[in-house]
């Protein structure tokens, strides 16, 4: 349960649980949002505190979740429980559609838990949330995401720019025919 008197749905495959970021997450959510490749490839968010990660976890996944349904899952390793990262579906502002995400900590990348967590994610925006259309964007240095978005059947359609920042970015999408 992620606030009183709500439910929102937690995805297991075989090696993962995905489950919906919470304030209890805040200790990691600080440590992936600080990390080097989420730094280079996503960019500062300007978290630097516990109090500053928790008040992230309310204000900018939160509320999608709670008008959505779905929205930033944690991503937990069933036989340790580590927290590795975070994967979900996002109503990003400035994008049409919604998108799927990604980010690991350093030391889970290259292990294929983006991919797993990734795919499940993509199959539940499908069959559970009823997507018609799932995109994505990537830099176009971050080749590894580039990869495992092709690799989940999204195919690069054109550069884009979101509202008020000046990089270019990889569009992708995926059309889904049901």
């Amino acid at each position: 349960m992620l606030i009183e008197g709500e439910k929102y749905h937690t995805f297991e495959t075989e090696r993962l649980i995905l489950r919906p970021c919470t304030t209890d997450d805040a200790a990691f959510i600080l440590e992936l949002l600080n990390c080097s490749t989420w730094l280079k490839y996503i960019g500062d968010r300007n978290v630097k505190t516990l109090k500053e990660a928790a008040c992230y976890i309310k204000e900018k996944m939160y509320p999608q979740l709670q008008k959505l349904g779905f929205g930033n899952y944690t991503v937990i390793r069933k036989d340790d429980g580590k927290k590795m990262g975070t994967c979900g579906l996002h109503d990003r502002k400035g994008l049409a559609g919604i998108d799927i995400g990604f980010a690991f900590l350093p030391p889970y990348v290259n292990h294929g838990y983006a991919f797993e967590a990734a795919k499940e994610i993509k199959e539940q925006g499908i069959n559970l949330f009823l997507l018609k259309e799932i995109n994505a964007i990537t830099l176009p240095n971050n080749k590894s995401s580039q990869k495992l978005l092709e690799k989940l059947g999204l195919r690069f359609e054109k550069m884009i720019k979101l509202p008020n920042d000046n990089e270019e970015l990889m569009f992708y999408s995926l059309k889904i025919n049901k």
